[in-house]
């Protein structure tokens, strides 16, 4: 499988695509003989009940099934201790997340060094922090990658949660049972929970952030009043045609559940899926194709207004977890205070930056870093933002250079021990208001 990459456009559409003609068995999903000797094996996102709108599934048709394979056995490097406690330096962590207690101060982390030894996605993984719990099926994981090595011969599926891959710097190719994905920055990539797949690295090294989602899959925002169209365009999803490897070797697969880090060894790829049918497929999604809504009389929106997908909890209109996104963008809003205004919110928001600079902030948030501000934490503009927007002159303003985006999700966030003490940690952030003023003047 190499580029260039083919795909079939839309979200959650019922796609049928084969790699080889006539693969596609007609009129039924599972017939006696499938064609060239293939299995059927139905993968699928939600209960077999679910409602049909809300249903995800795919027949996929292979050289092997799945459970074809040797048994599973724990890691090498599994995830379950601590940095220091004796295992070999993956820390990749899962809810429920009790190492230590989640502080109500604002927090923010210098960009992630790139590795010094080689490295590929699965190992560059490190978590930042969560909520909820992976065994109840509720909640997220935030997770940092910065990799320099393509994962070759070794494969990952996760078990507990689709992963939403957000690069900051250099592109990554998804080779998945589906078909070839490639994202640079910019670009998301969904990859649905249980999909194996591995990453190349075309640019020699990558860097970025991962949304592990325990909740129901995320699906696109409803617009309400906003109308038939806007924000994200179910069509500029992007959805690979079926591209299949019949290589025979040693390989490593690597499954991530209940928290815990599981491996097999293989004697073929993983990734023989030669023809499929359905609508849970993994995607990617260009985030300069949202179509960005604003004031254009007065005031500034809440940022909900900016929401690219949403996982429901079972409260509605409150997010398990949501993608939110700021990208370049007229301002043109008159008698209003335009960057974001200063705020406590009962959900909890983690934001990184994938280029440029973002308007609430003056410095110290640069591409590859992160911030977070949990539940009813106070934050909004720093001293030298607001008073650059208190005195600027009210004219059209485009924001160029510039995307960042939110991770919004309704639990308070519990940072890992790792991020509490990496030496990236910004222990001056809650500062960047001190020098507001007191410009109070009852007379």
């Amino acid at each position: 499988m190499s580029g260039p990459y083919a795909y079939q456009s839309g979200f959650g559409n019922e796609f049928a695509t084969e790699a080889l003609p006539g693969a596609l068995p007609q009129g039924q999903n599972s017939p006696q003989h499938a064609p060239y000797g293939l299995y059927a094996e139905q993968f699928s996102g939600t209960a077999f009940t679910a409602p049909r709108h809300l249903s995800r599934r795919s027949w996929l048709y292979r050289i092997l099934p799945s459970a074809a394979q040797p048994p599973y056995r724990p890691y090498a490097k599994d995830s379950s201790g601590a940095p220091g406690a004796g295992n070999s330096g993956h820390f990749l962590r899962s809810g429920p997340f009790d190492e230590v207690p989640a502080t109500p101060n604002p927090l923010r982390w210098d960009p992630f060094p790139l590795p010094d030894r080689s490295t590929d996605f699965l190992d560059g993984l490190f978590t930042l922090a969560g909520n909820g719990n992976v065994t109840l099926q509720s909640g997220i994981g935030i997770h940092m990658y910065a990799a320099n090595a393509s994962m070759a011969d070794r494969f990952f599926c996760d078990n507990d949660g689709e992963l939403l891959v957000v690069p900051e710097w250099g592109r990554m190719v998804f080779h998945t049972e589906m078909g070839v994905l490639e994202a640079e920055p910019g670009e998301i990539c969904l990859l649905p929970r249980g999909l194996k797949f591995r990453v190349d690295l075309p640019d020699g090294g990558s860097r970025g952030y991962v949304c592990e989602n325990y909740g129901a899959p995320f699906r696109l925002p409803e617009l309400g009043p906003i109308g038939a169209n806007g924000l994200a365009n179910a069509r500029d999803f992007l959805s690979p045609v079926a591209a299949y490897e019949d290589r025979e070797g040693r390989f490593q697969l690597i499954a991530k559940f209940q928290g815990r880090l599981w491996e097999a060894d293989l004697d073929r790829s993983p990734l023989d899926v030669v023809a499929w049918h359905g609508n849970h497929a993994p995607c990617k999604y260009d985030l300069r194709r949202f179509n960005t809504l604003g004031s254009v009389s007065f005031d500034h929106p809440d940022p909900s207004i900016f929401t690219v997908l949403t996982s429901p909890s079972e409260t509605p209109g409150t997010a398990n977890v949501d993608l939110v996104v700021f990208p370049q963008r007229w301002q043109v809003a008159e008698h209003t205070f335009r960057p974001p205004w200063f705020h406590r919110n009962v959900m909890s928001e983690f934001m990184g930056l994938v280029q440029g600079a973002y308007d609430a902030k003056a410095e110290g948030f640069l591409p590859g870093g992160a911030s977070l501000h949990n539940c009813m934490t106070g934050h909004g503009p720093d001293a030298n933002t607001f008073a650059k927007a208190a005195d600027a002159k009210l004219k059209p303003e485009f924001l160029a250079n510039t995307l960042a985006f939110m991770f919004e999700t309704r639990w308070v966030l519990h940072p890992t021990r790792l991020a509490l003490e990496s030496p990236g940690l910004q222990t001056d952030y809650p500062l960047c208001w001190k020098d507001l003023p007191k410009s109070f003047r009852p007379e």
